[in-house]
């Protein structure tokens, strides 16, 4: 147990869903954890970010071990410093000083960088060099040099790329749904899938599993189209586990869906120019330990030769790097 005098760092971990902060002392041993709501530098407005990571580091760091945090590292999404003069590093920089003053805590190191690298900091033994890909909402793959990127790959939102990503497969499975009502396309579960997440309540002629009546179709797809529109582009990356789902129930279109996911996130990583055995760390939602296209994508990565190292998120990786400064600031 550390002290209340030793010295303790935090580590951000700010996406596109939410914000996640962790205190931790000199060894890496995590004393609390806290949350707030989107991180993303380059989406979300500054009293809304500023609002989030305050809640997020008031709860992960009691009020009695404030005075004693001396290095914080936040990664954001859309926050690396590199990123061009539109990228959100400044304005994730301002946010996360005037959350940690709210908060008392007047840390001697503050570090913004991007939420990849972070996430390529979380492997086993913060590697220095290789590969990340990130795919949850969004999709992006990095080159990492000494812990810093060197260039990207897509990354390049839900509107122009993001290839393989949670937007991406979920807007495929209302495409092949819409296919499937206007016989563009076989039938398929995931028309039931996606009316059931729309209207609510499974029942009707898309429950069938071979295809209704011409009417029914053109009546379903009359109120489908609508209902997809009302919502924000986004919130389409929602419908991206009814393609795992259905994939598991032996769905053929859905199976189809995520292996061509697999592909983009694949070329994503070719794009990098890959090394033979070098690391490649995958992160997100699709991409983390257990998650959906994790063997997909680790038995394409395999064909380049890399090794696949996934982790959970980028706090351990934030933790990591905000310990290394502590060392050097205290050296």
């Amino acid at each position: 147990m550390a002290s209340d005098t030793a010295p303790l760092v935090i580590g951000i971990d700010a996406g596109g869903t939410r914000t996640r902060a962790y205190l931790a002392d000199g060894d890496g041993i995590v004393l609390g954890e806290g949350a707030g709501g989107p991180g993303n530098a380059m989406s979300v407005p500054r009293g809304e970010l500023t609002r989030h990571l305050v809640a997020a580091i008031k709860a992960a760091v009691p009020a009695d071990r404030r005075g004693a945090v001396r290095a914080v590292v936040g990664g954001f999404a859309g926050g690396a410093s590199d990123a061009g003069p539109e990228a959100g590093y400044e304005l994730a920089m301002t946010c996360l000083d005037t959350a940690l003053t709210a908060n008392g805590i007047a840390a001697r190191s503050i570090e913004v960088l991007g939420d990849i690298e972070i996430a390529f900091a979380s492997a086993d033994g913060t590697p220095t060099d290789g590969l990340a890909l990130v795919a949850g909402t969004g999709a992006v793959a990095a080159r990492i040099e000494n812990r810093r990127r060197l260039y990207l790959s897509d990354g390049n939102g839900w509107l122009l790329g993001d290839g393989g990503s949670g937007f991406w497969i979920g807007r495929e499975v209302v495409r092949a749904a819409l296919r499937a009502l206007d016989g563009r396309g076989p039938w398929t579960s995931l028309v039931e899938a996606v009316m059931a997440h729309y209207v609510g309540t499974p029942g009707g002629p898309y429950l069938a599993r071979e295809r209704p009546s011409r009417h029914e179709c053109e009546l379903l797809r009359h109120r489908l189209v609508p209902l997809a529109y009302a919502e924000p582009p986004v919130r389409l990356a929602r419908l991206s586990p009814l393609a795992v789902t259905a994939d598991a129930d032996g769905d053929e279109v859905a199976m189809s869906l995520l292996d061509d996911a697999a592909d983009e996130l694949g070329a994503t990583v070719a794009a990098l120019d890959p090394r033979e055995d070098e690391p490649l760390v995958a992160a997100g939602g699709l991409l983390g330990p257990h998650g959906p296209l994790l063997g997909r994508v680790t038995a394409r990565a395999e064909e380049m030769g890399l090794r696949v190292m996934p982790v959970h998120e980028g706090g351990a990786g934030a933790l990591a790097l905000a310990r290394m400064r502590l060392v050097k600031h205290d050296a």
